[in-house]
């Protein structure tokens, strides 16, 4: 191991006497460092973790451990008979945080629950053009097609209007990207010239709030006495970044920290042996893909990506990567435990000598190179990202194609995804509402293929027109059909290769208790303690 820094050092073991000193602390090791805390800008389960679970709310929530939606900043609703009227009626007395950087007037009221809204959906709204990448999940969803209104009916009390019916709209307004936000604090930093702040000294009403962010090192958060469901029994929130799943053990195991988030599965079996851990795992709503970027030189035709499908050997990569039984063979874009999975859909065989004869049949010449881009440190969907590079690398060298490997920070690569700049890209995806709808438009939509967040630029009409028409029905069976026949689009035109469905593991002291894993992979630890 790397000899620390002095400073670092320092830093680590007062932290460290720090936790063991108040049992009022809990620090939570993560993979990688969030985006910021304007999570209406982000897509990352880390940036979400950071800001939608801590710092915000949403008029619901999932309830925890589950796919169903509960009250939250709305303690209820109405929904007209054709489903296109929803009449939010608000929590009252919720308060926004108070810092040193902003102190409310008033508690929350439908002027927030408009401004939030409107932000992401009308363009000559003053902070619509503020964010410099748009509003990749409102747009992505189509969230600026779908709605039509969002009107403040009185100060506690908002109607939404739909231009059409959407059968997982109550699911999607409990996701991160329609959090709520304080339109009175935005209106000081508009006036002030510091819109910045909104994404770099964050406010909300959730359970915690914002202390301080030191980059790639830890973001402290402090406990909201206020908060509407009562205040969180951890005074101190620490989430201390460490990219490497080695590092985060080895913090779990020396009490530096009392979570550790996604341990490699490989080592779950050992944790389970330490007197002083445990571990938490359930089958979550996760895929793991590789995405082949449809819009660059012979990856545009179908044969050359069917081809490097056909190559690569999934199940050596699963075993070697997740080891046997943490994880299934992907066959669709989503787990077969959700709505219209196509069970009919089979996993093509490996067949090395097919897989040649198409990329010869496409003119793609002995020793094209394809560069792949993954992540310098494991998550859920890949635990050990440089070993499955290696593998997918040596599986095309038997088919005459040389993979160029470029491992980066997750920001950075996130980045350079969305610009398009890859061949191939190792990602994965969490669901965050339960809605086989989640997995689909967020990142296989045609206008998800425009603002990047498709990484395959992948637009296929009749695909786009099956999951458009299933989110305007409601009837289960028949959004399953729908969705089913979109699958096989999505096979016959393999813009990704499937990988995995992983299962999610936290590991974490005994002492700790209070925490929920979450089928939609986020972690909320308003009611999580050190006892």
């Amino acid at each position: 191991m790397k000899r620390l820094p002095l400073r670092t050092a320092l830093a680590a073991a007062l932290l460290s006497t720090a936790v063991s000193v108040s049992a009022k602390n809990l620090v939570v090791c993560t993979e990688a460092s969030p985006e910021g805390f304007d999570i209406v800008q982000f897509t990352t389960a880390v940036t979400a973790d950071a800001s939608a679970e801590t710092i915000l709310n949403r008029l619901a929530d999932f309830a925890p451990g589950t796919t169903d939606v509960e009250p939250a900043l709305a303690e209820r609703w109405d929904i007209s008979p054709d489903g296109l009227e929803y009449t939010f009626y608000l929590r009252p007395g919720v308060k926004f945080h108070t810092t040193d950087y902003f102190k409310p007037t008033r508690t929350l009221n439908a002027d927030d629950v408009v401004w939030s809204f409107q932000r992401q959906l009308d363009p000559n709204h003053p902070w619509h053009k503020l964010s410099l990448v748009g509003y990749p999940y409102f747009e992505s969803m189509g969230f600026k097609d779908l709605l039509k209104s969002v009107e403040k009916v009185d100060d506690l009390t908002v109607k939404i209007t739909l231009n059409h019916p959407e059968a997982p709209f109550l699911r999607d307004v409990a996701m991160p990207f329609n959090s709520i936000y304080s339109a009175e604090y935005a209106d000081q930093l508009l006036k002030s010239g510091k819109t910045a702040d909104l994404n770099n000294k964050p406010i909300g009403t959730g359970p915690f709030i914002f202390v301080r962010y030191n980059k790639d090192a830890q973001v402290r958060f402090k406990a909201n006495p206020d908060y509407f469901r009562g205040k969180p029994p951890s005074d101190n929130l620490i989430f201390a970044i460490a990219t490497d799943s080695n590092v985060r053990l080895q913090k779990l195991k020396a009490n530096e920290c009392q979570i550790a988030l996604y341990p490699k599965p490989d080592d779950v079996k050992n944790i389970r042996k330490d007197p002083n851990l445990k571990v938490d795992e359930l089958s979550a709503l996760m895929t793991s893909y590789i995405s082949m970027n449809t819009s660059h030189k012979y990856l545009s035709d179908v044969r050359v990506r069917k081809a490097i499908d056909m190559a690569f050997d999934k199940q050596t990569y699963l075993n070697s990567v997740h080891g046997e039984g943490n994880a299934l063979l992907a066959i669709n874009p989503y787990p077969p435990t959700m709505l219209g999975y196509n069970t009919d859909i089979q996993r093509p065989p490996r067949d090395l000598d097919k897989a040649r004869a198409l990329l010869k049949e496409a003119g793609v010449p002995e020793g094209t190179v394809l560069t792949l881009f993954t992540r310098n440190g494991g998550g859920p969907t890949n635990p050990n990202p440089m070993l499955g590079a290696q593998l997918l690398q040596s599986d095309l060298a038997q088919i005459g194609l040389k993979l160029d490997i470029r491992v980066m920070e997750w920001g950075e690569m996130l980045k350079r995804a969305k610009n398009g700049e890859h061949d191939l890209v190792s990602a994965g995806w969490g669901g965050d509402n339960g809605d086989p709808d989640n997995f689909l438009t967020p990142m296989l939509s045609c206008e998800a293929a425009k603002n990047g967040e498709n990484y395959s630029r992948w637009c296929n009409k009749d695909f786009e027109a099956l999951i458009t028409k299933a989110r305007g029905i409601t009837e289960p069976s028949q959004r399953a059909a729908l969705y089913q026949q979109a699958q096989v689009i999505f096979n016959q035109d393999q813009p990704w290769i499937n990988v995995t469905h992983p299962m999610l593991f936290t590991a974490m002291r005994k002492n700790v208790e209070g925490y929920t894993l979450s089928p939609l992979t986020n972690n909320n630890f308003a009611t999580t303690q050190v006892k």
